[in-house]
Parts: C-alpha cells; structure tokens; sequence
C-alpha cells in the first residue's frame, strides 16, 4: 500500500523489452536506503518488485498486464520516474490509499496558471471518469491529488509548487500519456452494493434479510 506521497524522483538507465515483458533498471538515492529484494515499489503509480537493489537504484520486472494498462512501456533510458516505498505501519497516512495497481491511462490536455498552483486537464475515459469525483482522490502518476472538477471526458487537478518541484508531472507535454488509480474506497462500494437487492413489496425487512445481504 502506498499514500501518493512521493519520495524521490528516478531515472531510468536500461530497458529490457521482451515479447510480453519489459525489466527496468531504475537510479534512486533516498528509496534505496533501507529497501531490499522482494519489496515493493510504485513506478509512476505501478506496484513494482524490487527484484535487484544496488546502493545506485534497483532493477523491476513488468509483466504483460502492467504494461497494457499503463504508460510504462513508454519508457525509455533517462526517462524520469515517480518513486515511492510501501508505506510504513508506524507513519504518517498523509495523502490518500493508494494501492498502485493501475486503472487506466489518460491524456494530458493542457495546463494553465491559477495563483500559486498550475491546473492540469487530463483526458480520461469514461469508465475512469465514472469512479472520479470533485473534491475526492486520484493517483496521477503515482501522485495523491484532489479532484478540482469533473468534466465530461476529462478531470482537473491543481499542483502546487512543492508538488511540481518533487514530481514529473510538469515536465509532461500536451498529449503525453499518465497513469491513473482512481479512489479505491469508491470501486469496492460499488462491488459490494451493485448486487444488493433491495425488497419486494412482498417481502419484510428482517435480520434475515439484512444479514443476507450484508448488512449484519
């Protein structure tokens, strides 16, 4: 589990591509200072295993999944990545649960200056919008955000200074493809409420009923 919080920015020194598969060997400083094989790490927002850890970065395998619902086989040597530990038991929850397990990509639009902050557009698709809500969390590229406003074919989230200074996301173009995680709380009250079906006017609300349907 992570928070969007992110803790350093990586570069990426090699790519291996394969058929159905990419490895990538990734430059960090700070995340290497207590991380060691088999932990995980979120790439611009992917939940990646650290399956090489060197005093210079580590090395992550991307399976076949990872790489259709993400922009990670975009990169390339020298790109620049968002990077973040697991989070810790014992510390702060400061951004919102991230789980880095990717929902979908979308579009950047267009940015524009409000006051201290630089409002970015993103295009999205309509089953992302779906779970996306002004005022709630979003993950862009691993970075915990808050909605601004939901349009329909796209969302707006504002980054401020410090955000900017300690992310990629500025560094973006018009049409450069991020990562998205939209709010998790969100999709699992959806499952668990899609199939709850209220009752008939023949039938009385009990224990029963209610237990049967989860709500006991």
């Amino acid at each position: 589990m992570f928070t969007g919080l992110i803790e350093e920015v990586g570069r990426v020194v090699s790519v291996k591509n394969g058929r159905d598969f990419a490895g990538l060997r990734i430059e960090a400083k700070k995340i290497t200072e207590d991380i060691k094989t088999g932990d995980s790490i979120a790439v611009n927002g992917l939940c990646l295993t650290a399956v090489k850890v060197f005093d210079t970065g580590f090395e992550a395998d991307v399976m076949a999944e990872s790489l259709r619902r993400s922009s990670l086989g975009d990169l390339k040597p020298g790109s620049r990545v968002n990077l973040e530990r697991a989070m810790r038991a014992d510390g702060r929850f400061g951004g919102h649960i991230v789980s880095g397990h990717i929902d979908g990509t979308g579009r950047i639009l267009g940015f524009s200056k409000e006051g201290i902050a630089v409002v970015t557009e993103i295009e999205a698709a309509e089953e992302l919008l779906y779970y996306i809500v002004e005022k709630g969390s979003v993950a862009v590229d691993g970075i915990s955000l808050t909605v601004m406003s939901v349009s329909r074919n796209s969302f707006a989230v504002g980054i401020i200074p410090h955000t900017g200074g300690e992310t990629t996301l500025l560094e973006k173009d018009p049409g450069d493809k991020v990562n998205i995680e939209t709010d998790i709380i969100g999709k699992y009250t959806e499952h668990f409420l899609k199939d709850k079906k209220p009752p008939t006017e023949e039938e009385d609300i009990s224990i029963e009923f209610l237990s049967e349907n989860g709500f006991y």
